[in-house]
């Protein structure tokens, strides 16, 4: 079957992408509105996007025609985000936070979790998340209804269990990933090692 996305409503564009493109991390994102709230969403449409200088872009669609979502109306009127990488014991709190919260409230409370300052901007990041990028934003392009936002991230909180302070080494950590929409998502535990070839082991 073939498909002409542009000849596709939206709902269906949306199912097909991402239910094909997977498994999706997910970035849980800690903003600040301009009147000092606290906001905090999952987002699967988040990648690592470079490494020198380090970026991470979100894709944020709008919440309702020409109105763009709490986290991306903070980002652009404060600039600073900390993405949150979501454990398996975290997905109860980050369901709580993606249901449709007014803007002047925040997710966090109810969400169970807490906060600790970052070091380097004005963002907190979650207390009981693994990882967490601290991040300012770079350049934010709108396309259509997409938000498209690209983070610098200048520090990195990990838990001490998960990393070698000598080697950098990271281990034993197993994030969640996004399937399908509305509702599955995948484990990280079942990996598998292929060792990268270079030109000479294919030409002997």
């Amino acid at each position: 079957m073939h498909l002409n996305l542009t000849q596709l409503p939206h709902p269906a564009v949306y199912k097909l992408l991402t239910n094909l493109v997977i498994p999706r991390p997910i970035g849980w994102v800690v903003s600040r509105s301009a009147n000092n709230i606290l906001n905090l969403a999952p987002f699967s449409f988040f990648n690592v996007v470079g490494s020198a200088p380090p970026l991470v872009i979100l894709g944020i669609g709008d919440e309702t025609p020409g109105q763009p979502k709490h986290t991306a109306a903070n980002v652009a009127a404060t600039r600073d985000f900390v993405v949150n990488l979501v454990t398996e014991e975290l997905l109860g709190a980050m369901n709580i936070s993606a249901a449709d919260f007014p803007a002047d409230i925040s997710e966090i409370p109810a969400a169970g979790v807490t906060t600790t300052p970052s070091t380097q901007i004005s963002v907190p990041r979650i207390t009981e998340a693994k990882v967490a990028l601290e991040c300012t934003l770079e350049s934010h392009q709108r396309i259509g209804a997409n938000n498209l936002i690209l983070g610098r991230v200048l520090a990195i909180h990990i838990d001490d269990t998960l990393i070698d302070p000598t080697t950098l080494h990271i281990q034993n950590f197993y994030p969640l990933a996004r399937l399908g929409s509305p509702s599955m998502y995948a484990r990280t535990t079942d990996r598998l090692n292929l060792p990268r070839l270079t030109y000479r082991d294919l030409n002997p």
